[in-house]
């Protein structure tokens, strides 16, 4: 074992659970050395130390104790979020191949029978805790990389319903647009990292109303912003386009809620948003190269909602035609005269969402 890795098994704590004292010092003899002790003579007791503030990094616990048994602590700690990760190896002189199967079907790790050997008791506590290092290393990874992506992709990719590759379908979905009204204008006296503050924090609170609705967040483009409904997750065409109506007012209000921020950071003047939304048929998915892949949508709902964002009046939304008739009877909405927008040769008809219908 190299220093390094003989130094991370020091810091490591391990908790040590039985009822017999000697068995405890027997065990402490053998893992003082390498590992920070800690000693429960009871299920409660253990129980009790995992719910303090510094949690072991791996538990040796009895089978055969009064009061609570191994099997009954093992459960409680798998069904605690704070100690659930913590890897139990139980140490025991019940050498029946029913416990040990029990054992392992409550959450445990490893089964080590009485009397046991030391140096297969040391063996295994350096795997399952190299094992341990080696999940925790992941996981932090993962939620890393993680925060390059939409809560729904990096969901989507964890469970599989996202898979590697260019692949794409056609879904219906609802896709919806934002952008500051004149925001390059108004912050272009502000040093960069100030003007950074003020659109981080807006998209920070934007971004948690989106996951609030379970919105895929597509991208940033400046300090415009794509949200699509409907995948990888889809509650019903009809619920995605209410869900991402309901989204855009409640951003309109938090917007509301940002100018005394903004004002803070140098804007000038108030800012205000602009949104658009439309409903269509699009093409979802990994779009990209083997090298690197977005997961994104194309489509005419994704240019119309575009376009219907830049004739919103600054802090207002738009809806097309057909998302209107998806959400009509929840929101108070107001039509249009006919747009004529860029890219399509027809006019289109539009709505101005003007509130929620009162119960």
């Amino acid at each position: 074992m190299d220093q390094s890795s003989d130094d991370a098994g020091r810091r490591q704590t391990l908790l040590l659970v039985d009822d017999a004292p000697e068995n405890l010092s027997v065990l402490s003899a053998l893992l003082s050395g390498q590992y920070r002790i800690k000693a429960a003579n009871s299920g409660g007791n253990a129980l009790r130390i995992c719910s303090g503030p510094e949690l072991p990094d791996l538990i040796l616990l009895d089978l055969m104790m009064p009061e609570m048994d191994g099997f009954e602590v093992c459960r409680r700690l798998k069904a605690d979020v704070r100690t659930h990760d913590i890897p139990v190896i139980f140490v025991t002189a019940a050498n029946d191949s029913i416990d040990e199967a029990r054992g392992l079907a409550v959450g445990a790790v490893d089964y080590i029978t009485k009397p046991f050997s030391p140096p297969v008791v040391l063996e295994r506590v350096r795997v399952h805790l190299e094992l341990k290092r080696t999940r925790d290393r992941l996981n932090r990874l993962g939620r890393h990389f993680s925060s390059y992506l939409s809560a729904e992709v990096a969901t989507g990719i964890r469970r599989g319903v996202i898979s590697q590759g260019v692949i794409n379908q056609r879904k219906p979905l609802t896709v919806f647009f934002s952008d500051i009204v004149e925001f390059t204008k108004q912050t272009a006296a502000l040093p960069p990292e100030r003007m950074a503050r003020m659109l981080n924090g807006y998209f920070d609170a934007m971004a948690d109303i989106v996951c609030a609705h379970h919105g895929t967040l597509d991208k940033y483009i400046g300090d415009a912003c794509m949200v699509f409904f409907g995948d990888p997750t889809s509650r019903g065409t009809a619920e995605d386009a209410r869900a991402c109506v309901h989204m855009a007012l409640e951003m309109q209000v938090k917007i509301d809620e940002l100018q005394t921020f903004w004002a803070e950071q140098g804007s000038g003047s108030p800012l205000a948003v602009r949104m658009g939304i439309a409903t269509g048929l699009c093409a979802v998915g990994n779009f990209g190269s083997t090298h690197q892949l977005a997961y994104t949508v194309m489509g005419t709902a994704v240019n119309l909602a575009s376009r219907l964002q830049s004739h919103a009046t600054p802090g207002h939304v738009l809806i097309s035609q057909e998302t209107y008739d998806l959400v009509a009877g929840d929101f108070v909405c107001v039509p249009l005269p006919e747009l004529h927008v860029k890219g399509l040769a027809d006019p289109i008809a539009a709505y101005a969402v003007d509130g929620v219908v009162s119960p």
